[in-house]
């Protein structure tokens, strides 16, 4: 049989990978930072700037906020998604074939109500060309736990990221039609995943793997918005982050030959998030209504392969082949009245993962977004922002198969997942 050092690792990579690299390459990127950007599916991105959160869509925006504006509020989203087993098993030592995998649909495993926080602040360095502003928002995050007898249960059970964003930025006026901005970006990010792992017998219980890990690293933004007649132009980069978690992996519940590898241990994992490119124009057909187009590409390709370092034995790596991806968003809105204003949007978004590494830590596919919103201004220096969006997501039938403690076992999980998301988004913004 195989030393405890071999359990380490082969159960580390093993049950490691399956369990957090789906969670770290799929679409948990996090558009809604803005509630009034959510009215128009995000189609105002880098060119709007209306808003104080157009400091995390492109700071040079700042420039077309006069004095000082705080916008502060969140999203709440509520989120359906089922698994549907289409055939899973187990093969195990002295069986003469596949063993059907027992369990349920694992239930809805989000939150009843998944809330998205964010918080803008701009302000105008009176008699020069400068303006500042900070921002706080949640840019990526996935939060989800299936009941404990989820026929997937070798792939997932518990799935919890969050990362927290502060980001001090700047804006320069160079003229009349052309400002630069950017700023820094401050981000934790938090990990906390688990899994089922297969004993070698079919009638011994289940054991558990769970890892955890968190991270401070900092990144940098930059923009440039370029007014042309009743046109805005805005571009805005933002690089990706490269954060190299520390944490601890527990091995529990192993029986037989393979409890020696039972026993927590350190480990640290790198976690590239991508950069993101945005690309924006509004028109302004007159006074009172303007159109709005947005590209976005995100460069999921940095996420290659998932390298565990276990406190004792050697790196652990395994190739993901994340794919880049893109989204392109179209929306309007209309000022109904003197304090009203009205808009609407939809935005196609393609998934990041790969086809052929799918996993239901990441329910995910590609999506279509339908979007409502409006401003209603209780005064001069007093709006409030809501808006409400669908989004469609493409059902997905994942098949994969995993090994365990060196090929002793293997997990089939055949699983075909649907769902939608539903939102409500609601800000305040005060000038001042």
């Amino acid at each position: 049989m195989p030393s405890l050092r071999s359990y380490r690792l082969v159960i580390g990579l093993l049950s490691a990978t399956t369990a957090v690299t789906p969670a770290m390459a799929g679409g948990f990127y996090l558009q809604e930072q803005s509630p009034k950007e959510t009215g128009r599916a995000f189609s105002g991105g880098a060119a709007a700037a209306d808003d104080p959160s157009t400091i995390f869509y492109n700071p040079a925006g700042m420039v077309e906020l006069e004095g000082l504006q705080v916008s502060t509020g969140g999203t709440l989203i509520f989120i359906n998604s089922r698994q549907a087993n289409e055939g899973s098993t187990r093969t195990l030592p002295g069986q003469s074939g596949p063993i059907a995998i027992a369990g349920n649909g694992g239930g809805n495993p989000f939150a009843d109500v998944v809330p998205i926080p964010s918080f803008y602040a701009s302000a105008h360095v009176g008699g020069t060309p400068l303006w500042l502003g900070l921002g706080i928002s949640a840019p990526f995050g996935l939060k989800l736990e299936y009941d404990s007898d989820f026929f997937g249960r070798y792939d997932s059970l518990r799935s919890d990221l969050k990362t927290y964003n502060v980001q001090p930025s700047f804006a320069l006026r160079l003229n009349q039609s052309l400002s630069v901005g950017g700023g820094i970006d401050i981000q934790y990010a938090d990990v906390e995943l688990t899994n089922a792992l297969p004993n070698l017998t079919a009638s011994a219980p289940d054991a558990r793997y769970r890892v955890e890990g968190d991270d401070l690293s900092v990144g940098w933004n930059i923009g440039v918005l370029a007014r042309i007649g009743p046109a805005r132009l805005g571009v805005h980069y933002r690089s990706g982050m490269e954060h190299r978690l520390s944490g601890s992996q527990s091995i529990t519940g192993l029986l037989g030959s393979l409890s020696a590898a039972n026993g927590v241990q350190a480990v640290e994992a790198p976690l590239n998030l991508p950069d993101i490119v945005t690309a924006s124009a509004t028109f302004s057909l007159d006074a009172r209504t303007r159109l709005m187009a947005t590209g976005r590409f995100y460069n999921w390709s940095v996420f290659k392969r998932l390298e565990i370092r276990p406190e004792t034995g050697g790196k652990l790596i395994k190739e993901m082949g994340y794919k880049d991806s893109w989204s392109i968003a179209l929306g309007a809105e209309h000022q109904l009245s003197e304090r009203l204003t009205l808009r609407a949007g939809a935005m196609f978004d393609k998934t990041p993962t790969n086809a052929d590494l799918l996993s239901t830590r990441v329910p995910d596919g590609d999506r279509t977004w339908a979007t409502a919103g409006a401003t209603y201004d209780l005064n001069d220096h007093l709006s409030i922002n809501v808006s409400l969006a669908h989004v469609f997501i493409e059902k997905q039938l994942m098949d994969r198969t995993d090994s365990f403690f060196g090929g002793l076992a293997s997990v089939h999980t055949l699983s075909r997942s649907s769902g939608n998301v539903d939102m409500v988004a609601t800000s305040i913004t005060a000038r001042f």
